[in-house]
């Protein structure tokens, strides 16, 4: 595989910003420039041309991460590697994936700014169907609201955990920020969704955006679930789970026995989705 960090100066969030990107080089050389090779070496692998585009998966990290800590605990660029596709990993903080009360737009900069910058500098395929994201955690919210607000952008979503934050439950975000566990405990809730009074229509109100987009006629993505049995968050996963298949998206939802919110169950389920889950081509 190749893995590299670019940093680059976002115009949706004002400040320079890092992003891991993983390229399936491994499967694939470049030129005949180093034959006669021996016998172990890449010489039946195909060649890659010059302009060739590759799927592209948008993995988003969870809270308290950071874009690198994806590939530090997890196998994401070898499942990557035997699945011939592009991961795109942006460092999103604590944001939870939203355009914040307090003037951050990181929802704008994961769904309209990021894929415009990574398919006009890098090999990624600007095609819908070639498009895909997914995250964990507090990623995985990010993903889902993503997938929501641009479904021009993305053909499939993969929200593995996300049970803090966006929520399709309009009802739950509001008792949350009206209580005061995330008021006393981690503010930060607070601070990115804003009073739970003005929420309902908002743009943190995931549940009327859908509305919105399913009223223009939008293709929206399809969307797969996952918690652990033993998440604490999975009560609210599987509700979102309900409220799209309530309002006739595509959607499939999984609770996996014996997993809970951690590492191991991220690392299985990010396998899963870039093996089986997502309908990628696997091949150029």
């Amino acid at each position: 595989m190749s893995y590299m960090r670019f940093n680059f100066h976002s115009d949706a969030l004002n400040r320079y910003v890092d992003i891991s990107i993983v390229y399936p080089t491994d499967s694939y050389r470049f030129s005949d420039i180093y034959r006669p090779l021996p016998a172990s070496s890449n010489r039946d692998k195909p060649l890659l041309s010059p302009g060739v585009k590759f799927q592209t998966v948008y993995l988003l990290h969870g809270g308290g991460d950071d874009d690198s800590l994806t590939y530090r605990y997890t196998n994401a660029e070898y499942y990557a590697q035997r699945n011939n596709v592009m991961l795109v990993t942006p460092d999103i903080v604590n944001s939870f994936g939203a355009d914040t009360d307090y003037g951050i737009a990181y929802q704008s900069f994961i769904g309209g700014e990021l894929p415009l910058v990574i398919q006009s500098l890098f090999a990624s395929s600007s095609k819908r169907e070639d498009n895909f994201i997914m995250g964990y955690a507090m990623g995985g919210n990010a993903a889902l609201a993503a997938a929501i607000n641009y479904p021009h952008r993305f053909c499939y979503c993969v929200d593995i955990s996300g049970g803090i934050g966006y929520t399709l439950c309009t009802d739950t975000l509001i008792s949350e920020l009206e209580g005061e566990h995330f008021k006393n405990s981690f503010p930060l809730v607070n601070s990115t969704f804003g009073s739970g009074e003005k929420l309902a229509g908002s743009r943190h109100d995931l549940r009327s955006a859908l509305l919105r987009q399913l009223s223009k006629g939008a293709e929206m993505p399809g969307f797969h679930l996952a918690s652990g049995s033993l998440e604490f968050v999975r009560g609210r996963i599987e509700a979102d789970a309900n409220a799209l298949a309530e309002l006739g998206c595509s959607v499939e939802y999984v609770c996996a026995e014996n997993y809970d919110h951690d590492f191991r169950f991220w690392d299985h389920y990010i396998e899963l989705a870039l093996d089986r889950i997502l309908p990628l081509k696997r091949s150029i």
